[in-house]
């Protein structure tokens, strides 16, 4: 198979992978400068399920589009969070993949909250369960799937999955023991203790409702352990869940917050100690250097700018120069954007709602614009939350495919009342996981940080958050 060429004597390139929802990314980089020299890239399925393989597939595709392994020293795989690939005995996948964004087992992570108490979710795995998590979708596959849970030998997150592949095994040589994972997505499950970093197999049992020793869960990696390729010298590093490799390649630092714009949205930052917030809304995971990453996320993020972008029939240009085109609050027209349901806040089965709507502010720039202010008014509500879990927030870094929008960018600065600055563009994820092949290679984590632009001096704007917020307020009133 070209895609996984025993490397050569040089040695001189890092690979970095990022298995997200949509896409597989890959960024080659110089060992010695961190320079990108190549990349490829391959889709992944629609779809809230996903056969497995289809990502074993798209991963070998973009690694031969990006010139192959030869001059490759190591290769890590940075992929979205959560998720279930449940394995039978023979290594085999029993059912469909079930996404992070896969809400059925929504009811599960309630009846699981209840039965253990939100404040001992939150003190012993850093959050407290929502649909997105492993161990409710386990749950889920218990209660509705009972002949396919009982075949259950091993449970592996999506990344996991795929380094054990891209490492020699799968069906054919089927080694469940040679599964291993990392901390940071570990601690997205609902069964990983997050102090001590050992899995907590009563949690595990608690959620498949019967005795779960014998489950093979993957190997905890530190951040800079490794494992190799059978029959090659490739390294391969621990990987990571996607947010925690995006804070290794953009390198944050403390005071700073990660907003990302992708298909889902996100509030992060990397902190020394774990952070403990048992309303659920702050998430604490760990993150892929031996901290912390606290962190609230949205189901809806780029995908609202979609939503509006196909009702209005324009693409996403047209749609931004018409959101500036407005007044900073969109003369009160205010889009609370759960178009599908959503996570933080928990509203699974909500729906969007617009409110403001008269003879004279139903205008094409009015909507466009409250798209924009929806997507950052609920971001902006997690920035506040991850303040009040103690975590300090200076300077914002705009990441993600809609954050290349200037209207993302001004709204931007209606919204957060911090300095917000824009990195160049890049796949942070999968430039992370680069990051992490070198430390793992070289027993030394490198100082790639990119290059930025200032967009706002963070002065905010408390009109455009206060009305998003009271509409908020009105449409869901606190009990």
């Amino acid at each position: 198979m070209s895609a996984l060429t025993p490397p050569a004597a040089a040695m001189r390139t890092v690979i970095g992978v990022d298995s997200s929802t949509q896409t597989c990314k890959v960024v080659v980089r110089s060992l010695g400068t961190g320079d990108v020299l190549r990349t490829g890239r391959r889709p992944h399925p629609a779809g809230t399920e996903v056969d497995p393989e289809a990502w074993w597939e798209a991963l070998q595709g973009a690694l031969d589009d990006a010139g192959g392994t030869a001059d490759a020293a190591g290769i890590a795989i940075g992929g979205q969070q959560h998720g279930l690939v449940a394995l039978d005995a023979d290594g085999r996948v029993i059912r469909p993949a079930l996404l992070w964004n896969d809400t059925r087992s929504a009811p599960a992570a309630a009846a699981m909250t209840a039965e253990l108490g939100a404040v001992e979710w939150a003190s012993r795995t850093g959050s407290v369960p929502v649909a997105s998590f492993t161990a409710t979708k386990l749950r889920w596959m218990a209660e509705a799937e009972p002949e396919l849970a009982d075949r259950i030998a091993a449970v592996a997150l999506p990344h996991d999955w795929l380094t054990w592949r891209l490492r020699g095994y799968g069906p054919d040589r089927p080694d469940l023991d040679q599964l291993t994972t990392d901390r940071s997505d570990a601690s997205g499950t609902s069964y990983f203790d997050l102090r001590s970093g050992a899995w907590d197999r009563q949690l595990l049992s608690m959620a498949l409702r019967r005795d779960a020793s014998d489950i093979v869960l993957p190997t905890v990696l530190g951040p800079a352990e490794s494992r190799s390729v059978l029959g090659s010298d490739l390294v391969v590093a621990a990987g990571a869940g996607d947010n925690a490799a995006a804070a290794l390649g953009l390198g944050i630092v403390s005071g700073e917050a990660v907003v990302s714009l992708g298909t889902s949205g996100t509030v992060f930052a990397s902190v020394a100690d774990s952070v403990i917030d048992p309303s659920g809304t702050v998430a604490c995971f760990a993150d892929a250097s031996g901290g912390f990453l606290p962190i609230v996320t949205t189901l809806n993020a780029a995908r609202i700018l979609d939503t509006v972008a196909s009702l209005l029939a324009v693409d996403h240009d047209e749609l931004a120069r018409l959101a500036l085109t407005a007044p900073a609050g969109a003369e009160g027209v205010v889009l609370l954007p759960f178009f599908d349901g959503e996570r933080t806040p928990n509203l699974p089965d909500e729906t969007a709602t617009i409110t403001g709507l008269t003879t004279a502010t139903t205008t094409r720039p009015n909507l466009a614009r409250a798209a924009f202010e929806g997507m950052l008014g609920a971001l902006a509500s997690g920035v506040t939350a991850v303040r009040e879990a103690g975590v300090r927030v200076d300077r914002i870094l705009l990441t993600g495919g809609a954050a290349r929008s200037e209207a993302s960018v001004a709204v931007a600065a209606d919204v957060f009342d911090a300095e917000v600055v824009v990195p160049e563009p890049g796949e942070y994820v999968a430039l992370g996981a680069g990051v992490q092949a070198a430390w793992a290679v070289t027993g030394t984590r490198p100082s790639w940080r990119p290059s930025s632009r200032a967009a706002t001096t963070g002065a905010g704007n408390t009109q455009v958050l206060g009305q998003y917020r009271a509409a908020f307020e009105r449409r869901y009133p606190r009990s």
